[in-house]
Order: structure tokens, then sequence, then C-alpha cells
């Protein structure tokens, strides 16, 4: 097959003729600052820490983890101390705490443009977009099941905006590519359409070492094994359960010294008691078995605790998100995570359970991401586009949180008091009666002074009247449309570009289509 039918292969053409092309484009300039200068917010004292983390070695020693599928995880436990009897290990207290301990607190993430490299932990937010959603949605053409087009607008979205700092993972299901070869087609986009770091496939083994390889083509293998370039999510399938797809894809990933996320997702009342406080001793016990088992397989190996949780409405059982109760969660989990001595990621961000970007879907949205932001995570993910809890990519609410994250990053940078920012001359300038929009000071900051809105103002009532009378959501349309028409590809080498779709074009040929 040729490189220009394969569904992989994007708009520019592959060039023959050159060995090498420039530097990789970048839309942004440098990448804008992602340091936290305000402190974080402790919603817990040591005592009540300490009281959740007792609580989590109980979990561990009395209720114990399975590995379904996994021999040699339970062998690696067991040899670590675990206690072993069948598929379920449990463990003393303070071992897994122990093996947690050579995991690094602070690790940076390699992108092939440094401008996009980013560290993880410390005083580090790193933002990313929504993971997972099968279905799309926009305003010309409403709610659909995402195809590898949609996937490769967000990719290219994310890349051209300085407010998202990492390119995401699964950002939307491209469900028009059969379900075991659509990981190849969207490392090859992750790769090859941004420059930001990415995360790979973990869906099983194999899908992870595909993702490794194709790493490899564009890092070099030997750079990968002392570099992370990428993460692989791992999902605990709560309460307790390790299922054996997830953890060899685990030590696939810490086998070649790439990210581990270890994840629980806990609903609570479903997957844990209704109580956050459980929920938070339950989701730290299942992590800890997770980063422990990365280490296990390769002590160092860059990890992080993460967490997807939630409440439920427990009168109809549907899903609610932006809750009091699940962002005094995010803090908590925050806190135990630095406790930990590992990076935490949240999967709080920008979600809703609303089924359009309207007034409560903004509200949820920007409830969950201030707890967030103020609980000194390390790795927002969700932060953009996410619609119905997860199921849907919006291309409008795309935008409208990016405008968000860019507020929030902005509160994040703090405030620097000095002699430029107290600008005496400008009251030289300007005296008792004047204004200030002609002063020295002024002109010089005012393209920088306060954060400027993506999505275009509406003016006056009247000029907005004038101008159509389009909703946020509406003028939202606008920019993402924009967006798209100016995105230029990064380059790549030649050379890899044609290693990479050589790979891609081998792997699927070797299997058949399976759809489900």
């Amino acid at each position: 097959m040729s490189p220009d039918k394969l569904p992989v292969t994007v708009n520019q053409p592959r060039r023959r003729g050159r060995k090498s092309r420039p530097a990789p484009h970048d839309p942004c300039g440098p990448a804008a600052d992602h340091r936290r200068r305000i402190p974080s917010f402790d919603l817990l004292d040591d005592n009540a820490l300490g009281q959740l983390e007792d609580h989590a070695d109980w979990l561990l020693e009395q209720v114990g983890v399975e590995f379904r599928g996994d021999a040699d995880a339970i062998e690696l436990f067991e040899s670590a101390g675990a206690r072993v009897s069948g598929d379920r290990l449990r463990f003393e207290p303070g071992l897994l705490h122990s093996l947690c301990m050579s995991a690094p607190a602070e690790f940076k993430l390699h992108s092939r443009n440094e401008h996009h490299s980013l560290s993880l932990g410390g005083n580090h937010v790193i933002l990313m977009p929504g993971y997972g959603s099968p279905f799309v949605t926009d305003m010309d053409n409403g709610r659909r099941y995402a195809t590898l087009k949609d996937f490769h607008n967000f990719v290219k979205l994310t890349y051209l905006t300085p407010n998202l700092h990492h390119s995401g993972g699964t950002v939307c299901e491209p469900t028009d590519v059969p379900v075991n070869k659509r990981h190849l087609d969207m490392m090859f986009a992750h790769l090859s359409l941004s420059t930001k770091p990415f995360m790979g496939s973990v869906t099983s083994a194999e899908r992870a070492r595909d993702s490794i390889a194709m790493a490899g083509i564009v890092y070099g293998k030997q750079f990968l094994e002392s570099h992370a370039v990428m993460q692989g999510n791992i999902n605990v399938n709560s309460p307790f359960v390790y299922d054996g797809a997830m953890s060899k894809a685990l030590r696939v990933y810490a086998a070649a010294n790439q990210c581990v996320c270890v994840s629980p997702a806990i609903f609570a009342g479903a997957m844990g008691p209704v109580s956050m406080p459980a929920v938070c001793a339950q989701t730290l016990a299942e992590a800890m078995v997770g980063i422990a088992l990365v280490q296990l397989v390769k002590p160092g190996c860059p990890s992080m605790m993460g967490s997807f949780h939630s409440t439920m409405n427990l009168r109809t059982g549907s899903l609610t998100f932006g809750t009091p109760e699940a962002n005094q969660a995010t803090m908590i989990l925050s806190q135990l995570g630095r406790r930990l001595g590992v990076p935490f990621r949240s999967g709080g961000g920008q979600i809703t359970a609303a089924n359009s970007p309207d007034g409560q879907a903004m509200m949820d949205s920007s409830n969950a991401m201030w707890s967030t932001m103020i609980s000194g995570t390390h790795q927002v993910w969700h932060a953009a586009g996410w619609l119905e809890g997860g199921l849907t990519m919006s291309y409008e609410k795309f935008i409208m949180d990016l405008d968000n994250c860019g507020a929030m990053m902005k509160l994040m940078r703090g405030v620097s008091v000095n002699a430029e920012t107290l600008s005496q001359e400008s009251y030289n300038e300007a005296g008792p009666g004047d204004n200030f929009l002609s002063t020295s000071h002024t002109i010089k900051h005012f393209a920088h002074a306060n954060y400027e809105s993506l999505i275009p103002d509406a003016g006056p009532y009247e000029t907005w009247q004038e101008n159509g009378a389009l909703s946020a959501e509406q003028r939202a349309s606008l920019v993402y449309k924009d967006m798209l028409k100016r995105y230029v590809e990064p380059s790549m080498e030649d050379s890899i570009r044609a290693t990479l779709i050589e790979f891609v074009e081998e792997r699927k040929a070797s299997m058949p289509d399976e759809w489900y």
C-alpha cells in the first residue's frame, strides 16, 4: 500500500530527495511558563493524612489486591515479600511505601522540540486535553462517532495552543480504524503532527511495545533507555483488581524506562464507599501497588500517582462532576501523592456531565478546575473538550476550556512586587485627575499586562447585536476553525518519517482487522 493511502498519512505528502528537514516548526515560540508560584491549598493536616495512609495499609493487608492473568507480576511481588494466595496479594504495612521510594519525585518528559520538553513534579503544572471519548460534537455536524480526522484535528489544536503543554493520548477514539490497529494511527499522529510529549497505548502489552518502538524510531532506541519521552496510563479495575492487559502493559513501559501513571478510577458508592476519605485511602492503596510494580521491574523508572474519581447521584445512579465532595478528594489526593514522593496526576480538569457546552458544563468544569489547580496537582488531565462524563469531545468546549486554562496558568504564575510593577514613574507622568493610558509604563506593558481571552470580545450590547448576537459557543466555533486553517505541520526528517510509515504498514499487514 502506498503511503498516501494510509489512514495515518497527513496532509503534507512525504517528500524525497532531502536528507533532512529544518528544526521542527514551533507555532507558539518557547513553551509558556508552567511553574506554580502560588502555594497549594492543603485541606488536611498531618494527623488526618496519617490516618488515611494507615487505612491504606490496612486495606492492603486485610483486603489485598488481585492480579488476574499475570503470573509474572505475582512472582515479582512474592519475591519482594507479599503474601500470595492464588491471584490475591496482601502486604505488610509499610512494604509498598518502601518499594515506591525509588520512584523519582521529579523528572523530565523530553520532546523532539526542546521548547516543548516538560518537567513533572516539583512546582510544575502540566495541562493536557481530554482522553478516551468515542464521540465528538460541533455546532455544524452535531454529535457523532469520532474519526481519525477528528483525532488529527484535536492533536493539531493542542499543538497550536500554549495553554496545553502535553499532546495527550487517546484524545478521542478514531472509530473508523480497526480497534487492534488504531493505536498505530494515534501514535503516528502524536509523533508527526505535534512535538509535544504524548501518551502511548496501554490496551495490551503488544500495543505498548508498538508504541515504544515507534517512539524509538523518532528519538532513537538508546535515547529512550535513559530518557522518558512518553507516558502510559494504567487504570485499576477498582476495587482492588489489576487485569493482565493493564499489568503487562505497565511492565512493558517500566522495562523501557518510560513514565507509568497508575490511575485508580473510583466512583464513590460504586467502586468504593460513598465517603471521600475512604475513596482517598483506597486510591492511595491501589496506586501504590502499581507504582511498586513499576519499581520492581525497573528501580528509578518515572512513575506517577493518578486518580479518576467522582461522585454519583445516589438517587439515580448517574455520574456527577465538579461536586464539592469530588473536589475535596482532589485536594486530599494531591497531598497524599506529595507525601508518597511521586508526581500526582489529577483526573479533575474541566469535566462535566452536561450534554452541551452550556452554563452547567462551564460551571461543573470551572469548579473542578479551580480545586484541581489550587490542590498542588502536577498534571491535569481532561483540561479541554470534555462533555457527557467523557463520552464526547466538543470542538467548541475545547476552545472555551483552553481560554480558562490560559487564565488559570496566569493565576498560577503569581504576582511579582518590584519597582517595575509598582511603577512610580507612572505617577510622575499622570498626576491627580489624569489617566494612565498614555504613560510610558502602559505603552510598554499593554500587550501583555492582562490575560487576553481567546474568544473574541462580544463588545457592548449594541455592537454584539449588530455582529449577529453570537454566543460564546458560536464564537468558539469560529476560533477552532481559524486555528485549523493556520496549522503548519512540524518538520521531521524524511528518513524517520519513511521508517515510521513502513513500521505502521508492516504491523497493519501482519494482523486481520478487529472491530471489537
